[in-house]
Parts: structure tokens; C-alpha cells; sequence
């Protein structure tokens, strides 16, 4: 099977965690395609949906999925979404789509945050995978030299500008062996909006597409 066909079975498969009249946080990236995909051919049962990005949220209107503002909404069942990298504690980064801090609301909203990924997003040890950071854009130098105080070589991403009008730090050379605590040292930094590490709200299911089939994991 070729990434995206892995990519494709566990966004469908993610619909088995969606439970009828209820609303769906939807997330971002090429892997959630496919899941608002599939989500589409049961648009008639869910009340719609919580998006995290404009991208998803053009892609859920043009499929006719109403889409709701979280601030309008108290509770989600579920939120479905990708991610860069996943460890076996079910810690990941996330960002690589810049619209981490929208999926970082989300995620910690909902009641079930089932992640869907290939096998190539599974790693022991978190930091392969440059950790993005959302910073407000006068805090950028500044934060880029308290990050390589941590051990990273940030590098700004050129031309690209988050859903909140920030930018985005990728931080390389990261071997990451307490995501919990360096989520909460990078989040302390000024100007920092939120970093890529979903440590402290990891996912609760992850589902994994394999040659063999979709693999599920449990917390």
C-alpha cells in the first residue's frame, strides 16, 4: 500500500469513534483529508463539526458539514486528527500544517482524541521530526535564542503565516526524553503560543496504518 492508501484506511477507520448527534472536532493535514472524507458519507447523522484550520474548515463546507465556533460549544465526543510523530506513551508533535494551536484547543476539549497516522509517524523517541513553535512575531529572535539554549536549532518558516497571523519555529537536532516537561518549559517562553508537543494531552487512541492493516493502540 502507498502512504496515502495507509493514510486513507485509518481516516476511515477513525469514523467508528464518531457517535451519532454529536459534533466532531476535525483536525488538520493530508491524513484528516481523508477522515473529512469520509466523515461526509455520514453528514446526515452528526450535528457537524469543530475544525481546526481555514483549510479543514473550507474543505467540511464544501462537503456540506456545518461547522460550529468552539467558543458556541461545551463538550466533544471525539477529536480526530494526524500527527507528525507518535511515541508509545501516545505523546506527539504536531504542526507540521502550522495550525498546532487550533488542534491544541481542540484536543483539550474533547473527550477522546483518537489519532490517525502511518507507520512511518511511529518513533521511540520524539524529536526527528522538527518541533514546530507558534510564536507571535516580535518574540521571534527572542525566542529562537532561548530555544537553542534548550539544545535546539530553531529555523524560521519562511512564508508562512498561522490561521492566527503568527510564524512558526522548526526546531531541529531535538532528541526529546521528557515531552512533558519540555512542552512546559517551551509554552513558559514569552511570545511562545504553543509548541507542537501534545505531551501533557497525548492521544487516547491511535490509529496506525500498516501493510497488515490498521493497528489500534490504547492509552
Amino acid at each position: 500500500m502507498t502512504q496515502d492508501e495507509l493514510k486513507k484506511a485509518v481516516g476511515w477507520a477513525a469514523l467508528q469513534y464518531v457517535q451519532p448527534g454529536t459534533l466532531v472536532g476535525v483536525g488538520t493535514g493530508s491524513t484528516a483529508a481523508h477522515f473529512i472524507d469520509a466523515l461526509a458519507t455520514i453528514k446526515h447523522q452528526i450535528e457537524g463539526a469543530v475544525s481546526s484550520s481555514e483549510a479543514s474548515t473550507a474543505k467540511l463546507i464544501s462537503l456540506g458539514i456545518p461547522v460550529f465556533d468552539l467558543n458556541n460549544v461545551d463538550a466533544l465526543s471525539v477529536y480526530v486528527d494526524g500527527a507528525d510523530e507518535i511515541n508509545p506513551q501516545m505523546q506527539m508533535i504536531k504542526g507540521g500544517g502550522a495550525a498546532l494551536t487550533r488542534e491544541k484547543i481542540i484536543a483539550a476539549v474533547a473527550k477522546t482524541f483518537v489519532c490517525i497516522a502511518d507507520a512511518s509517524k511511529e518513533v521511540d523517541i520524539l524529536g526527528r521530526f522538527p518541533l514546530p513553535v507558534e510564536v507571535i512575531p516580535m518574540a521571534r529572535s527572542y525566542v529562537a535564542r532561548e530555544l537553542v539554549k534548550l539544545g535546539g536549532q530553531p529555523e524560521y518558516r519562511q512564508h508562512v503565516v498561522t490561521d492566527n497571523g503568527n510564524i512558526i519555529l522548526d526546531v531541529h537536532n531535538l532528541r526529546i526524553l521528557d515531552p512533558v516537561a519540555l512542552e512546559t518549559r517551551i509554552n513558559a517562553l514569552p511570545g511562545v503560543v504553543t509548541v507542537g508537543l501534545f505531551a501533557s494531552r497525548g492521544a487516547d487512541v491511535a490509529l496506525i496504518g500498516t501493510a497488515q492493516g490498521v493497528k489500534t493502540l490504547t492509552r
